[in-house]
């Protein structure tokens, strides 16, 4: 059968486009700061990564079956974190907790990639429409538009809207009843060997690994897969556009 060219491109977000600028550390520590705390950022780190790792796995993708929302469930995550530093004042754990869940929907906690809006718009000059999938709560698009990328995609789905997280293929198959295409018809980059790359190709749709760090040489991952920037990209999916 001939194959069928391609008209859409799915991005994952966090760690392909944009990542936090500097550390969750810092950002936490600078809060502090404000109320006349001194908190290490190396401490707030290793707080930050136990607790994320417990909420992920009590509460999976924002608490959204167990009736929390991304908001309430960052904001436990952000006390417990300041909690394990020694922030003992319930009233002061909360502000900072509001405070911190508000500041990063700005850009000036986000480093979008410097190959980002390039590739963007070199694929929409193609032709191709683009939309996001990402494991990411309902301040995705705030995000995205405060750092200048949302008016790149045509639709935006996060986790906790969709009530489920990559690598369900349910997530992706939400993304193709937006699109109004089969998958083969679908491209999906990400820079998670599970989540982006194996998800995506389990429905069918051109899966490519974003690997900026060139970990994946050898094996699990064809070398016509996978991309170390996104400048090489483009002309990865205009191979897939010919008829």
């Amino acid at each position: 059968m001939p194959r069928v060219p391609l008209r859409w491109v799915l991005w994952d977000i966090k760690d392909t486009l944009l990542k936090v600028r500097g550390s969750v550390g810092d950002h936490y520590s600078k809060e502090a700061e404000r109320w006349g705390l001194s908190l290490h950022p190396a401490e707030i780190n290793a707080a930050f990564q136990e607790t994320y790792r417990r909420y992920s796995s009590r509460y999976p993708n924002y608490g959204s079956s167990q009736g929390q929302t991304g908001q309430t469930w960052w904001i436990g995550v952000m006390r417990d974190t300041l909690a394990e530093c020694k922030v003992n004042d319930p009233a002061l754990l909360n502000t900072m907790a509001n405070n911190l869940y508000q500041d990063f929907c700005n850009a000036e906690k986000w480093e979008v990639f410097r190959d980002s809006k390039t590739a963007l718009e070199r694929c929409s000059s193609l032709g191709l429409k683009l939309g996001v999938v990402s494991n990411f709560d309902n301040r995705l698009e705030t995000i995205l538009r405060s750092c200048g990328l949302l008016s790149s995609f045509s639709f935006v789905v996060t986790s906790e809207e969709a009530g489920v997280a990559k690598p369900s293929p349910a997530i992706f198959h939400q993304a193709l009843q937006k699109c109004g295409t089969s998958a083969d018809r679908v491209a999906h980059v990400g820079d998670h060997y599970v989540y982006d790359y194996l998800a995506s190709r389990s429905v069918g749709i051109h899966g490519f690994l974003l690997d900026r760090d060139n970990s994946h040489k050898e094996g699990a991952v064809p070398q016509e897969h996978r991309v170390v920037t996104l400048d090489e990209l483009p002309s990865r999916l205009q191979d897939l556009m010919i008829e």
